[in-house]
This record gives C-alpha cells, sequence and structure tokens, in this order.
C-alpha cells in the first residue's frame, strides 16, 4: 500500500475516534464505577474483539453476517441483552456502591472477569462488523497485493489508535471518578451512572441494523 493511502486512513480514523461511541462510553462507565485499572483493562478487552471483527471482516465473516438477516438479529439481541443485564446488575449491586467508598481500583481478582466481559461487548457489536465492512474498503486496493491482507493491516492500524484514544477516555473517566470519591452520594451516584449508561447502550444496541451506521 502507498504511505499517502495509509496517512488518509490514519487521519481519517482519528477523526472518528475523536468522537466518542459505544465503546468509549462502555469504557468510561467502566473507569468511573470500578476505577482505572478497570477502565484500561476494559480498552484492551475492547481491543481484543475489535482484533475478532479484523479477522472475520478479513475472512469474509462479517460479510456473511451483514447480509444473513437472522444473524445480524441474533447477535444484536444477546449483545443488546447482555448490556442490559450488566446495567442492572450494577444499579442493584450495593457492595460495588459500598467498595467505590474505601477503593480507589477495582480488585484485581476481577480483572480478568472485566477483560473477558468487555472483548465479550465489542464482539457481540454487530455494528462493529459493519464499521469494518464500510471504511476500510475505502482504503484497500486490489493492485496492491492480498486484500485480506491489507484489511488486516489496516485493522491492526486501526486497533492501535483507537486504543490510544479510548485509552484516554479511560484516564479522564478515572479522574472524574476521583472528584466523585470520597461520599456515599457520590458511590450511589456512580453506580446510578454506569448502570443506566450500560442499559442506555443496550437498548441502542437493539434497534441497530445493517441498514444504518
Amino acid at each position: 500500500m502507498e504511505w499517502t493511502t495509509i496517512w488518509l486512513f490514519v487521519v481519517a480514523a482519528l477523526a472518528m475516534l475523536i468522537i466518542p461511541g459505544p465503546a468509549v462510553f462502555y469504557i468510561m462507565a467502566r473507569s468511573i464505577n470500578q476505577g482505572k485499572r478497570a477502565g484500561v483493562i476494559s480498552v484492551l478487552g475492547v481491543s481484543l474483539g475489535g482484533a475478532v471483527h479484523v479477522v472475520a471482516g478479513a475472512l469474509g465473516v462479517s460479510a456473511i453476517l451483514m447480509t444473513s438477516a437472522t444473524a445480524f438479529t441474533i447477535v444484536k439481541y444477546v449483545g443488546a441483552a447482555y448490556l442490559i443485564y450488566l446495567g442492572c446488575k450494577t444499579l442493584f449491586n450495593r457492595n460495588e456502591a459500598e467498595a467505590a467508598e474505601t477503593e480507589e481500583e477495582a480488585p484485581a481478582v476481577n480483572l480478568k472477569k472485566i477483560l473477558y466481559q468487555s472483548a465479550l461487548v465489542e464482539i457481540m457489536n454487530p455494528k462493529t462488523a459493519l464499521f469494518f465492512l464500510a471504511f476500510f474498503p475505502q482504503f484497500i486496493s486490489p493492485a496492491a497485493g492480498s486484500v485480506p491482507a491489507q484489511f488486516i493491516g489496516l485493522g491492526i492500524l486501526f486497533l492501535v489508535l483507537a486504543f490510544l484514544s479510548d485509552g484516554s477516555y479511560a484516564l479522564l473517566a478515572a479522574h472524574i471518578r476521583k472528584r466523585m470519591k470520597g461520599s456515599k452520594v457520590g458511590a450511589r451516584l456512580q453506580n446510578r451512572i454506569t448502570g443506566w449508561i450500560y442499559i442506555s447502550l443496550g437498548v441502542f444496541s437493539a434497534f441497530a441494523s445493517p441498514g444504518k451506521s
């Protein structure tokens, strides 16, 4: 691929990443509710989920998902239901609210679970697959070599940029958490904000369709 094409891709990707999307709000919710380490681990989990979509797109699996209304609907509602479940669990979990009053970070024992949940949320988001299939082909040329290799190359570059951008939002949310910490009201507010963000993202995901970005 020509360097001009790569730089155009970087500029276009950064322009979109700066604008917060569902993944960013999910990551910020994690940081506000469970601390900086939880937010950073969420960024890593979302990146792993994005990597799955990149490989799937390169292999053509995402294209099949986008052309099958049944497959898209199943993935969409499973992902939406999982987000709503996380939201309800957060809203009604008093133990987490009490822990937030005295702990700055999420317990280390929970980080693997956060990584798994974050990756699953991204994998079950069909709009990510739709985005990759709509955005990447604009910068791919069959004359430049293997199309799957170009797709994966651009995917890796995009994931690196996304990790840096999402990581910045995670740190910002962790700073907001520090400002809210120290009182029962602040702890409860953290849980409510996080819970309702999850639920809102779940409802938003439920109305996603292959024809909408």
